[in-house]
Protein backbone atom coordinates (compact mmCIF):
# COMPACT_ATOMS: atom_id res chain seq x y z
CA UNK A 1 0.00 0.00 0.00
CA UNK A 2 1.29 3.40 -0.91
CA UNK A 3 3.71 2.20 -3.57
CA UNK A 4 1.54 3.44 -6.42
CA UNK A 5 0.30 7.02 -6.89
CA UNK A 6 -3.06 5.63 -8.04
CA UNK A 7 -3.65 4.03 -4.64
CA UNK A 8 -4.77 0.42 -4.28
CA UNK A 9 -5.76 -0.99 -7.65
CA UNK A 10 -3.63 -4.07 -8.17
CA UNK A 11 -2.51 -7.07 -6.15
CA UNK A 12 -0.58 -10.26 -6.72
CA UNK A 13 0.06 -13.53 -4.94
CA UNK A 14 2.83 -15.98 -5.74
CA UNK A 15 3.32 -19.08 -3.59
CA UNK A 16 6.10 -21.56 -4.31
CA UNK A 17 6.99 -24.95 -2.88
CA UNK A 18 9.38 -24.95 0.07
CA UNK A 19 11.79 -27.30 -1.71
CA UNK A 20 12.85 -26.25 -5.18
CA UNK A 21 12.74 -28.86 -7.91
CA UNK A 22 15.03 -26.78 -10.08
CA UNK A 23 12.05 -26.15 -12.38
CA UNK A 24 10.60 -22.78 -11.29
CA UNK A 25 7.48 -23.23 -13.46
CA UNK A 26 6.67 -26.49 -11.67
CA UNK A 27 7.29 -25.07 -8.20
CA UNK A 28 4.60 -22.38 -8.35
CA UNK A 29 1.64 -23.47 -6.27
CA UNK A 30 -0.28 -20.21 -6.75
CA UNK A 31 0.38 -17.41 -9.23
CA UNK A 32 -2.45 -14.87 -9.34
CA UNK A 33 -2.56 -11.24 -10.38
CA UNK A 34 -5.17 -8.52 -10.35
CA UNK A 35 -3.97 -5.72 -12.58
CA UNK A 36 -6.82 -3.23 -12.33
CA UNK A 37 -9.75 -3.50 -9.94
CA UNK A 38 -11.46 -1.11 -7.50
CA UNK A 39 -11.02 -3.72 -4.74
CA UNK A 40 -7.94 -5.73 -5.72
CA UNK A 41 -7.57 -7.68 -2.48
CA UNK A 42 -11.20 -8.81 -2.56
CA UNK A 43 -10.78 -9.81 -6.22
CA UNK A 44 -7.55 -11.66 -5.43
CA UNK A 45 -9.39 -13.57 -2.68
CA UNK A 46 -12.16 -14.48 -5.16
CA UNK A 47 -9.62 -15.66 -7.74
CA UNK A 48 -7.87 -17.78 -5.12
CA UNK A 49 -11.20 -19.47 -4.36
CA UNK A 50 -11.73 -20.16 -8.07
CA UNK A 51 -8.20 -21.58 -8.39
CA UNK A 52 -8.73 -23.82 -5.37
CA UNK A 53 -12.05 -25.00 -6.80
CA UNK A 54 -10.39 -26.00 -10.07
CA UNK A 55 -7.63 -27.77 -8.10
CA UNK A 56 -10.30 -29.88 -6.38
CA UNK A 57 -12.00 -30.55 -9.71
CA UNK A 58 -8.70 -31.75 -11.18
CA UNK A 59 -8.14 -34.01 -8.17
CA UNK A 60 -11.65 -35.39 -8.70
CA UNK A 61 -10.84 -36.12 -12.33
CA UNK A 62 -7.62 -37.87 -11.28
CA UNK A 63 -9.58 -39.97 -8.78
CA UNK A 64 -12.10 -40.94 -11.47
CA UNK A 65 -9.22 -42.08 -13.70
CA UNK A 66 -8.38 -44.52 -10.91
CA UNK A 67 -12.08 -45.44 -10.50
CA UNK A 68 -12.05 -44.01 -6.96
CA UNK A 69 -15.59 -42.64 -7.15
CA UNK A 70 -15.85 -41.93 -3.43
CA UNK A 71 -12.78 -39.67 -3.46
CA UNK A 72 -13.86 -38.08 -6.74
CA UNK A 73 -17.25 -37.18 -5.26
CA UNK A 74 -15.55 -35.59 -2.23
CA UNK A 75 -13.26 -33.57 -4.49
CA UNK A 76 -16.07 -32.53 -6.84
CA UNK A 77 -18.21 -31.56 -3.84
CA UNK A 78 -15.39 -29.41 -2.45
CA UNK A 79 -14.91 -27.81 -5.87
CA UNK A 80 -18.59 -26.97 -6.23
CA UNK A 81 -18.73 -25.55 -2.70
CA UNK A 82 -15.76 -23.26 -3.40
CA UNK A 83 -17.10 -22.29 -6.82
CA UNK A 84 -20.30 -20.85 -5.38
CA UNK A 85 -22.57 -19.81 -8.24
CA UNK A 86 -20.08 -20.83 -10.95
CA UNK A 87 -21.90 -23.81 -12.48
CA UNK A 88 -19.11 -24.65 -14.94
CA UNK A 89 -17.32 -26.81 -12.39
CA UNK A 90 -20.55 -28.63 -11.56
CA UNK A 91 -21.20 -29.23 -15.28
CA UNK A 92 -17.79 -30.73 -16.04
CA UNK A 93 -17.84 -32.77 -12.82
CA UNK A 94 -21.25 -34.20 -13.75
CA UNK A 95 -20.07 -34.95 -17.28
CA UNK A 96 -17.02 -36.81 -15.98
CA UNK A 97 -19.25 -38.89 -13.70
CA UNK A 98 -21.66 -39.66 -16.55
CA UNK A 99 -18.89 -40.66 -18.94
CA UNK A 100 -17.50 -43.01 -16.28
CA UNK A 101 -20.87 -44.74 -16.00
CA UNK A 102 -22.07 -42.92 -12.87
CA UNK A 103 -25.08 -41.41 -14.66
CA UNK A 104 -27.46 -41.66 -11.69
CA UNK A 105 -25.03 -39.65 -9.56
CA UNK A 106 -24.54 -37.11 -12.36
CA UNK A 107 -28.19 -36.42 -13.22
CA UNK A 108 -29.06 -34.37 -10.09
CA UNK A 109 -25.99 -32.23 -10.70
CA UNK A 110 -26.95 -31.68 -14.34
CA UNK A 111 -30.48 -30.74 -13.22
CA UNK A 112 -29.08 -28.01 -10.93
CA UNK A 113 -26.73 -26.75 -13.64
CA UNK A 114 -29.47 -26.55 -16.28
CA UNK A 115 -31.88 -24.81 -13.93
CA UNK A 116 -29.21 -22.26 -13.01
CA UNK A 117 -28.09 -21.57 -16.59
CA UNK A 118 -29.81 -23.02 -19.66
CA UNK A 119 -26.75 -22.24 -21.82
CA UNK A 120 -25.16 -25.45 -20.51
CA UNK A 121 -27.83 -27.44 -22.37
CA UNK A 122 -26.41 -26.02 -25.60
CA UNK A 123 -22.86 -26.81 -24.48
CA UNK A 124 -23.92 -30.40 -23.81
CA UNK A 125 -25.49 -30.70 -27.27
CA UNK A 126 -22.22 -29.57 -28.89
CA UNK A 127 -20.02 -32.15 -27.13
CA UNK A 128 -20.42 -34.99 -29.67
CA UNK A 129 -19.20 -32.75 -32.49
CA UNK A 130 -16.27 -31.72 -30.28
CA UNK A 131 -15.46 -35.39 -29.68
CA UNK A 132 -16.17 -35.26 -25.93
CA UNK A 133 -19.19 -37.59 -26.15
CA UNK A 134 -19.13 -40.43 -28.65
CA UNK A 135 -21.38 -39.96 -31.67
CA UNK A 136 -22.63 -43.55 -31.63
CA UNK A 137 -25.77 -45.13 -30.20
CA UNK A 138 -24.26 -45.26 -26.71
CA UNK A 139 -23.21 -41.60 -26.77
CA UNK A 140 -26.54 -40.46 -28.22
CA UNK A 141 -28.37 -42.46 -25.55
CA UNK A 142 -26.29 -40.84 -22.81
CA UNK A 143 -26.88 -37.40 -24.29
CA UNK A 144 -30.66 -37.95 -24.43
CA UNK A 145 -30.70 -39.24 -20.86
CA UNK A 146 -28.88 -36.16 -19.59
CA UNK A 147 -31.02 -33.81 -21.69
CA UNK A 148 -34.06 -35.45 -20.13
CA UNK A 149 -33.34 -33.61 -16.85
CA UNK A 150 -33.12 -30.25 -18.65
CA UNK A 151 -36.85 -29.75 -18.24
CA UNK A 152 -37.80 -29.46 -21.91
CA UNK A 153 -35.05 -26.97 -22.73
Amino acid sequence: MGGDIRGMQSAAMVVVKAQSSGKPWADRVVDLRVEDHPEPLRELRRLLGVARAYDHMNMGDAAMEKNDVERAMREYGAAMKLAGDNVEIAFWSALTLALKGKVEEALPIFRKVFSADKNWVEVLKRLPKAGLISDDDVGRGLLERILGVAGGR
